[in-house]
């Protein structure tokens, strides 16, 4: 009997990033281990070299109809050098041996040549890496009629949900990306990266009246995680969102207590909370939480982690993108301020290690810490009971788009789905409805912890200095007092 002998996962993705990546350009490690000498020649602190293959693919459907599909290959590699606090890019969608040796040129004038660099050559070695997802390519796991009679389905069961249902918009992506990371030190790092969406939004109509409602998934797998019992549940959230706010009331305004949903409403959180500790706004000292580790920076009953590690997840990494295992950081643990979110470069002039945080959009970018599953931990409180708490105030359990100010923590969040409550009991939803705060004061003002604590479905992006990454996010419920609701009545 001839039994296959399969290899160890991190070599297996080493393996994919040679034949995807090296060898139909004819390189070979010594090709990268010639241009990061060529960049060591000056003085140097780190470089790099980030090769990417990415194969992605979409299809939207609207009035019954797939009115758009498209099919994108995208390959090429990046060349970094670091001296100091300064950083040389170059990149080029041209693989070859010319391009790597013309970018390590480039990019080593940012150091003087004088002396030797301080990045010093190591022995080759490979990067210790987890295994959070499988290699597949989710593109093929599905043929184009599937895809199509998938979303198809889709549309079909939210029209069958309520007869005001009289749109509906539903996509499809699918993602495969592989990357491979030399560093000067020897380091050699592969990942192969699986990605997939479907989305669903639908407008709802009554006595000339329309309102919108979306939902939707996804993850680091294939497409067979769609399937009935998924699509059910997206649908059922968009049709419900739709149908509560053709019944809304315009929100009122003022200072009140707000209790926040589990899962998705965790983006006030990664925009309020989690961009103000990442490492580069630390170190430049132009965040809220600039030299505040070990203060108390939030309430009693507060622990918020930064995690890479989460199987399968949308914001997840078997490595960063500078060829760091990924990690499960506590930022804020009962309070209490313990560190922030870290790239290499970061890291090493704030004299910390890496978090596995370093993150970028493409081999075209340069990467920069950046968050991948960030959550809080849940308490013990039962979401009922804080609910039934309020005595007036806000219930939001939805969230659209917002925007925050890194430097003084100040945030502003538009709700697309809450509800009035008083005397703990739900009145009627709202419209239009802003939340207005303070991060780091928003966190001492948290006064019960729900005992549901969820991860959002798998819809996150995050963007930063024009660099967009996928993320997931999640919270339990959470009631914060005296929070500032803008309203339209």
């Amino acid at each position: 009997m001839i039994r296959m002998i399969s290899r160890e996962p991190t070599l297996e993705r080493l393996a994919t990033a040679h034949s995807l990546l090296l060898e139909p350009f004819g390189l070979t490690e010594t090709h990268l281990s010639r241009a990061l000498a060529e960049i060591r020649a000056h003085h140097v602190d780190d470089a790099d070299l980030y090769f990417q293959y990415t194969r992605s693919e979409g299809w939207s459907l609207e009035e019954g109809i797939v009115k758009t599909g498209s099919f994108s290959i995208d390959q090429g590699v990046g060349v970094r050098a670091v001296s100091g606090e300064k950083t040389a890019f170059a990149y080029s969608d041209d693989i070859s041996e010319a391009s790597l040796m013309d970018a390590a040129r480039t990019v080593r004038t940012i150091a003087s040549s004088r002396g030797a660099g301080r990045a010093r050559a190591g022995a080759r070695k490979v990067a210790g890496a987890r295994s959070l997802y499988g290699g597949l390519d989710p593109i093929a796991t599905l043929d184009s009629n599937a895809k199509v009679e998938l979303l198809e389905r889709t549309e079909q069961l939210a029209r069958s949900k309520d007869p005001r249902i009289v749109q509906v918009m539903a996509g499809l992506a699918s993602e495969y990306d592989v990357v491979l990371v030399a560093r000067a030190d020897g380091t050699l790092a592969a990942d192969v990266r699986p990605l997939v969406r479907l989305s669903v939004t639908v407008i709802a109509e009554q006595n000339g009246r329309r309102e919108m409602g979306s939902g939707g998934g996804g993850g680091r797998f294939g497409l067979a995680y769609f399937d009935d019992g998924r699509i059910e549940t997206y649908v059922g959230d968009a049709v419900k969102a739709a149908l509560t706010n053709l019944e809304s009331r315009p929100a009122p305004a003022g200072e009140m207590t707000v209790v926040l949903g589990p899962g998705w409403p965790g983006i006030l959180l990664h925009e309020a909370i989690g961009h103000g500790l990442e490492g580069d706004f630390n170190r430049k000292g132009s965040s809220a939480f600039s030299g505040r580790v070990g203060q108390r920076v939030a309430a009693p009953g507060v622990t918020v982690l930064d995690d890479g590690t989460l199987s399968d997840r949308r914001g997840s990494l078997n490595v960063d993108d500078e060829g760091n295992v990924s990690q499960r950081t506590v930022l804020i643990e009962d309070g209490i301020l313990r560190g922030y979110i870290q790239d290499s470069l970061n890291a090493r002039l704030m004299g910390v290690a890496p978090t596995g945080n370093g993150r970028r959009e493409s081999y075209a970018h340069v990467p920069m810490p950046r968050m991948t599953n960030t959550y809080m931990l849940g308490g013990d409180r039962a979401p009922e009971e804080i609910v039934a708490s309020i005595k007036k105030g806000l219930y939001a359990t939805n969230f659209g788009g917002g925007q925050v100010d890194i430097t003084s923590g100040k945030f502003v969040f538009s709700a697309s789905e809450a509800f009035w409550v008083e005397d703990g009991r739900i009145q009627y939803p709202v419209k239009g409805a802003t939340i207005v705060g303070n991060g780091p004061d928003a966190l001492t003002r948290v006064t019960m912890i729900g005992n549901d604590m969820s991860l959002d479905s798998g819809v996150g992006t995050c963007g930063k200095e024009g660099q967009s990454v996928p993320v997931g996010v999640g919270q339990p419920t959470l009631r914060i007092d005296g929070l500032t609701v803008g309203g339209t009545a």
